[in-house]
């Protein structure tokens, strides 16, 4: 996929507390840009399970994203739902993510393939006689869960300005509690849209209501967004997933190693350095499965880029296998050797953190055994703050924890690349995915 391609696309993620109008959010969207099919709104203007009596668009919105029977019969949302829709100047895929505390794996899910997250704030359930306003904890946790997952683009919508009269002091008062709230787990100077996602107020037309705000509508801030490709905080980077191999005993026996470049690009003739083993090779081809706007019949070029699966073969006959990483040998920063790593986790899991469980690492192409060697910090989600007293994560809780390896890794850091910097935690007794981890430390 070419650069213009990936700059017309933009994945995002809606997220925040329970009731806070997500669903809605999504359908208004779908609705005023003129994504439903006739069929489908006849449908829904039928369905015994509207959340409320009326909108402007004479149906609840908030079904279109609902596609399961339990999530309008209990008028939640359960499972993330992807929707898609497109403007004349852009096309979006927008995961729905559920609101309730119990499905904040959901989310980490949703938010780990997307690039932009808005944030609902019912303006409603804010406490406006604190100093500054109390937001709902889901918001808090939301909120984190995001800025640990490093998402570029954030947004907070401050949704149901409806009720409250679209008052301007409100929402200045809101608005003091978010940026409170983004000071303290690090979030950069937030963007703020006050909105009515059920009117469309400030979704993708700009409302009468809210002269006091000059700001985009919802439509408009993302349209306007950079997704270009960041520039790489780490060189070449191709965790080898698969060896293809003829018959060793042809003639002309081929060896490719198959994966995805998740950083930096390869090109024939480049020298590379095959990790652990810390062994130098030349690229004597590149091919790919598949490349948009190709010139040529075949599939063998000459170099490939980030996000690119590719077949690489190397001029010289060493041993690699899963598991290994291509670097450039001319890496001024290459990825550290660690058997001991401390991160970030976003506990998923209903059972909690075991010092004495086993569990698997799998990271990259890469799983192995680790062990818990001690919980670092506990992320209080009421304060923002690190817990002094540590105890074993629970279900949807965040901390920090060490883990020593079975056998070393070939690690990032997560802030210099999130691809090979991020890991998932598997419990080897029930092999459920039981957190989601993000490195910050890797100790040779």
């Amino acid at each position: 996929m070419t650069t213009n391609q990936n700059q017309n696309v933009v994945r995002f993620i809606t997220a925040g507390s329970v009731d806070d109008g997500k669903s809605t959010l999504i359908g208004r969207l779908l609705y005023d840009t003129k994504s439903i099919l006739v069929d489908q709104l006849e449908s829904l203007s039928k369905t015994k399970h509207a959340r409320v009596t009326s909108s402007d668009a004479g149906v609840d919105l908030a079904l279109l994203t609902d596609g399961l029977e339990a999530e309008r019969e209990q008028g939640i949302t359960i499972d993330v739902a992807y929707r898609y829709f497109s403007t004349p100047k852009r096309k979006f895929i927008v995961a729905d993510a559920p609101g309730h505390e119990q499905y904040t794996r959901n989310l980490v899910t949703g938010a780990s393939q997307s690039d932009v997250a808005v944030i609902l704030v019912d303006a409603t359930r804010v406490d406006l006689n604190t100093t500054p306003a109390t937001l709902l904890a889901q918001t808090k946790r939301h909120a984190a869960i995001v800025h640990l997952l490093g998402l570029r683009h954030v947004v907070f919508a401050v949704n149901k300005m409806d009720l409250l009269n679209f008052d301007e002091t409100v929402f200045h008062t809101i608005k003091i509690a978010i940026q409170d709230l983004c000071k303290k787990i690090g979030l950069s100077e937030p963007t703020l849209i006050p909105m009515s996602a059920l009117l469309g107020a400030n979704v993708v037309t700009p409302s009468k209501d809210t002269p006091w705000y000059k700001g985009p509508t919802l439509v408009q801030w993302l349209e306007s967004l950079d997704t270009s490709p960041q520039s790489e905080k780490t060189g070449l980077r191709f965790p080898v997933q698969y060896v293809a191999r003829q018959d060793g005993s042809a003639s002309d026996d081929f060896r490719g190693y198959l994966g995805q470049i998740e950083s930096g690009s390869i090109r024939v003739g480049q020298k590379i350095k095959v990790l652990p083993e810390n062994r130098e090779a030349t690229v004597s081809k590149i091919y790919l499965g598949n490349r948009s706007n190709r010139e040529h019949t075949s599939n063998e070029v000459e170099s490939a880029q980030t996000g690119e699966s590719a077949a690489i073969s190397l001029a010289e006959d060493i041993d690699v296998s899963r598991g290994c990483l291509f670097i450039s040998a001319e890496d001024s920063n290459p990825p550290t050797l660690s058997k001991q790593i401390s991160a970030d986790l976003c506990w998923l899991d209903t059972e909690p953190l075991s010092l004495s469980r086993k569990y698997a690492l799998r990271h990259t192409t890469n799983t192995i055994g680790a062990k818990v060697k001690v919980i670092e910090q506990v992320l209080d989600v009421q304060t923002l703050s690190r817990a002094l007293e540590t105890h074993p994560l629970k279900a949807n809780e965040i901390g920090r924890v060490s883990f020593v390896l079975q056998k070393p890794i070939v690690a990032d850091l997560f802030n210099q690349s999130q691809r090979t910097g991020a890991f998932i935690l598997i419990d080897e007794a029930t092999n459920h995915t039981v957190a989601a981890g993000m490195i910050r430390e890797a100790i040779a």
